[in-house]
């Protein structure tokens, strides 16, 4: 095994009993539920003070138990069944999509996996379980969600929840694309897909400062994945109503939305672990205070961590509008998943330099060179395809048929519409306006001002 590989012992997962298996996993439960409740909460608050307003001030002190209060409204409000619906895929959707969420946290460790701390006297690792391919898992899970949104809006029995599934569908297809490229950098840096050796790997530096490029990508990718602004193009009310989950009412809707809250804590926690150094303390206090990742102390930061990216997700919503869909599946096709397999390809080629121990001064060389390379392939393409497009303008007509194809086209730019044949009039249209046609010649006005005088 090279040196730069991880060496995973996952020896202290699965020998826990049973009864702490439960209390460990009430506690990811109530973790995510506490979380969402607080989330709700904080976006009103946030966005209220971002565009000026006041914001949830009534329920409880602070209007702290806004989301509560949303919550037993939701639950209390009318279950209407569309009569169209296929009853039992219309009952299931909600569910499908709001499991998944929570199954993603078991692998998330939330302190170092030595044994650390203790639970009614018996010693146990801050995390419900781990595995050799944890990540591989939690991408599995990720993609279950999306059958639940595609379900609804199929269920439905209606035009605009079908195409708002059919817009997720391919939404979170295009971006699961690019999030794997970025999570295989990690793997190659880090040598394993265990999420506790991954956070093991992050001792000395954060892998946000060696692998920036697959942390923005990934920062991109899991906003389009959790449909939050601005890329909610499944449920945009100015073209879809309310998309998938507008037949929906009551606890199902409570369900779609608790889904996408728990999914923006999952992605958060996620990236907390992959990139941000997971449960350890940031750096100017890890470096005079030894005991800050040790006992629950890990904890707090991981907790810190995920909450300040689930302010960039409030912050997003309350600053940049809505995306066109065209934009957004371009983004997702022609930057991300282009930037994340070239970058996947340099990581790689770092790797394997590293690996047959040639120095930094040659890694630089070879990827500068390459980097090179790629650019000016890419702009002597660019060159030729701009020699290609002037030399075909040039050789055409001014004129085109735009019906040529069978159907109407546009004109690209040096082209002219042929002049369109408009048939004269019969007669010549005049202006009517009351009192005659001509206001200043008919008399009326200087008759007025005779008996005025």
């Amino acid at each position: 095994m090279s040196p730069y590989l991880a060496a995973e012992n996952l020896s202290m997962f699965g020998t826990d009993p049973w009864w702490l298996v439960v209390i460990k996993a009430v506690f990811c439960f109530a973790f995510l539920m506490v979380t969402v409740l607080f989330s709700i909460v904080w976006e009103r608050k946030v966005v209220a003070w971002m565009q000026l307003r006041i914001g949830p001030n009534r329920h409880g002190p602070w209007g702290m138990l806004q989301s509560l209060a949303d919550g037993v409204k939701l639950m209390l409000k009318e279950d209407v069944v569309v009569k169209r619906a296929d009853k039992v895929v219309y009952v299931l959707a909600p569910i499908v999509a709001a499991i998944p969420a929570f199954m993603a946290i078991a692998v998330i460790p939330f302190g170092p996996a030595d044994n650390e701390i203790s639970v009614f006297g018996h010693r146990t690792a801050m995390q419900l379980t781990d595995l050799p391919i944890a990540m591989l898992y939690i991408l599995a899970v990720a993609s279950v969600g999306i059958y639940g949104i595609v379900l609804a809006g199929w269920s439905s029995g209606s035009t605009y929840p079908l195409l708002g599934g059919l817009r997720s569908c391919a939404q979170m297809i295009s971006y699961e694309i690019a999030m794997g490229a970025a999570f295989a950098s990690v793997f190659l840096y880090s040598g394993s897909m265990s999420t506790s050796t991954i956070v093991q790997q992050q001792h000395d530096r954060w892998y946000v400062l060696l692998l920036p490029v697959s942390f923005i990508i990934y920062i991109v990718t899991m906003v389009g994945e959790t449909n939050r602004a601005p890329f909610d193009m499944p449920e945009s009310e100015g073209d879809l109503v309310g998309g998938f989950n507008t037949e929906y009412s009551s606890i199902k809707f409570a369900m779609f939305m608790l889904a996408e809250y728990v999914n923006m804590v999952t992605v958060s926690a996620v990236s907390t672990t992959l990139f941000l150094g997971g449960w350890r303390a940031p750096w100017p206090i890890s470096t005079f205070w030894t005991g800050a990742n040790h006992g629950w102390w890990p904890l707090l930061w991981f907790v810190i961590k995920v909450q300040l990216l689930l302010f960039f997700f409030i912050w997003l919503r309350g600053t940049l509008p809505r995306v066109r869909y065209d934009q957004l599946m371009k983004l997702g096709w022609k930057v991300l998943i282009p930037v994340s397999v070239t970058w996947l390809m340099l990581v790689a080629t770092v790797r394997t330099l590293r690996n047959e121990n040639y120095g930094f001064t040659d890694i630089a060389l070879y990827v500068g060179g390459a980097v090179l390379a790629l650019l000016l392939v890419s702009l002597v393409v660019d060159v030729l395809r701009d020699k290609g497009k002037k030399g075909e303008t040039a050789g055409e007509p001014a004129g085109f048929d735009p019906m040529a194809g069978g159907f109407p086209v546009p004109p690209l730019p040096g082209q002219e519409l042929p002049p369109v044949p408009r048939r004269r009039p019969h007669r010549e249209r005049e202006l009517i306006v009351s009192g005659g046609p001509d206001t200043a010649s008919d008399g009326s006005l200087d008759g007025k001002e005779a008996s005025d005088g």
